[in-house]
């Protein structure tokens, strides 16, 4: 096998990622992207693209830091460089505010984003219902920017863009060597992976470009974060809800709650409504596996399920969905050799 053709089903930040992974770590690999919904259509280009963790319960913590840590270096070299524009990455600084005192005062990835630190006296008066609060710097993704940025590197590289739906893995059989599932919510029909289920966001992208630091409020249920074209107000978390129509009531309670952390937001204009389903499950999968049908094999790497984390970790995912290939590489090399022998 000289050279190996790998197709990345999925066109959302995480496939359009583990292609690009996959083409800069494996020289001796072709890789095309399919999918049959590319920017400004995927889920990940609702989301806001904040690079702040999501918890994965039945994913360990030390590799979910890890993710983040990874995700975070990859981004912060592109923000210091002269890349940074076209990738549409950006750092902002603010707020993540709470209630009642939070029983972890600092989370596992603390040391990850930029002068992490409790909030003053003084700052938290600008939050009068919130009782503590941590500051710091992380960054920002523009998905509009970066998905077609992630893309232009994957046709730089050789590879192809098809626009097609995929219905079974096993259409791909004898036309690529290795098949990455990057397909997000699609993996419950494509696969039968019924831990999947959606959880609705709806937001709001706005004009306002007074608001220059980001609020979060701790439970994650409301956020303001301010980008390089809008500033995107949330949210909603519901779970198994497959519609896709914006909720006007969802539109009014957003304004309201993102109206008391943020008066000035009365004056916001050109509101839009956005609604995505994020691909949610107790934990990422990310595994090989080998499909066996009438004496065929076809290896494949699952890598999708990162719910409302995509873009914290997106890169920490593909590099180690890349190194779950190069293994399955190695194994396909040793079964060629044995066929010859």
């Amino acid at each position: 096998m000289d050279m190996t053709k790998v197709a990345v089903i999925g066109a959302g930040v995480v496939g359009l990622s583990t292609a690009v992974c996959i083409s800069e770590s494996i020289p001796q690999c072709s890789v095309d992207v399919i999918s049959d919904k590319f920017t400004p259509d995927t889920t990940s280009d609702v989301a806001a693209g904040m690079l702040i963790p999501h918890a994965y319960p039945d994913t360990p913590i030390h590799l979910q830091k890890q993710w983040f840590q990874e995700t975070f270096d990859r981004l912060f070299a592109i923000t210091n460089s002269s890349e940074a524009i076209d990738a549409g990455i950006h750092l902002v600084s603010g707020w993540q505010i709470y209630r009642s005192v939070p029983h972890q005062k600092r989370p596992f990835w603390a040391d990850t984003v930029l002068g992490f630190r409790k909030m003053t006296e003084s700052e938290l008066k600008k939050f009068p219902q919130h009782v503590f609060g941590q500051a710091f710097t992380t960054m920002k993704c523009e998905a509009i920017s970066y998905l077609p940025w992630l893309e232009k590197r994957i046709r730089a590289s050789g590879g192809q863009v098809h626009d097609r739906k995929v219905e079974d893995l096993w259409e791909l059989y004898g036309s690529y060597d290795i098949v990455a599932n990057c397909s997000g919510l699609g993996s419950r029909d494509l696969v039968g992976d019924l831990q999947i289920f959606p959880v609705r966001g709806q937001v709001l992208k706005v004009q306002a470009p007074w608001v220059k630091h980001f609020i979060r409020d701790g439970d994650g249920q409301t956020y303001i974060y301010p980008g390089v074209f809008n500033v995107t107000l949330g949210g909603t978390r519901q779970k198994d809800d497959w519609n896709l129509s914006p909720d006007p009531q969802n539109s009014r309670d957003i304004l309201a709650k993102c109206w008391a952390l943020e008066p000035s937001l009365h004056g916001a204009w050109d509101i839009k409504e956005k609604v995505g389903l994020r691909p949610s499950r107790p934990g990422v999968r990310l595994q090989k596996e080998i499909l066996v049908q009438d004496g065929h094999r076809l290896p494949v790497v699952h890598n999708y399920g990162h719910g409302a984390g995509g873009f914290a970790v997106h890169w920490g995912t593909a590099l180690q969905a890349s190194q779950l290939v190069k293994e399955l590489i190695t194994s396909l090399k040793i079964s060629t050799s044995r066929a010859k022998l």
